[in-house]
């Protein structure tokens, strides 16, 4: 018998590029589709399993090893992992690709301009690191290494929400079976 054949997709880019909301509409079009799937979220993690950390450059690296080894324990077991977060540095992807392993990885960074981000602003955040109430925010008081070797680019400013879901599904369809 032939063992599962799981994928992590990372979803990584700034707070507001649309992780979160692609990724859950990648998760709904792969199960519809026929594949087990398994969604893991940057803000799900951190109000749980990685309650205790904070955003210092350690903790955002352990934040990133925790979630990289629960995508690679149900990547495992069939799973498509759906991972959304932020990743901002080169070394933190490199982390997670050794966890995970490249061979099963795809990298998709969401590459919505700064500006769109803080207009999005879904959850505050540039609003209250303008206002001093944020310490370390990516793009602004910390900093956002652009990849360089990224499997896809979607630049979310650009087309609708479901324009880029379609994209990220043909994408997707490259790289783990789908029945139907």
């Amino acid at each position: 018998m032939e063992p599962p054949s799981g994928h992590v997709f990372w979803l990584f880019g700034l707070s507001g590029a649309g992780k979160s909301t692609l990724a859950r509409a990648l998760a709904a079009q792969l199960r519809s589709a026929g594949r087990p799937v398994f969604p893991l979220d940057g803000d799900a993690l951190r109000a749980g399993l990685c309650r205790d950390l904070g955003f210092s450059d350690e903790a955002r690296a352990e934040n990133l090893r925790r979630a990289a080894e629960v995508a690679k324990i149900a990547a495992d077991a069939g799973f498509s992992v759906i991972a959304a977060f932020i990743t901002p540095r080169a070394a933190y992807r490199q982390l997670v690709a050794e966890i995970v392993g490249s061979d099963r990885l795809s990298w998709v960074y969401l590459s919505a301009p700064l500006a769109t981000c803080r207009q999005r602003d879904v959850k505050g955040l540039y609003a209250r690191a303008a206002a001093g109430q944020v310490a370390q925010m990516t793009g602004i008081s910390a900093r956002f290494e652009e990849p360089t070797d990224s499997d896809l680019v979607l630049d979310t400013s650009r087309g609708t929400p479901d324009e880029s879901a379609a994209q990220l599904l043909r994408f997707a369809a490259t790289r783990v079976k789908l029945e139907g």
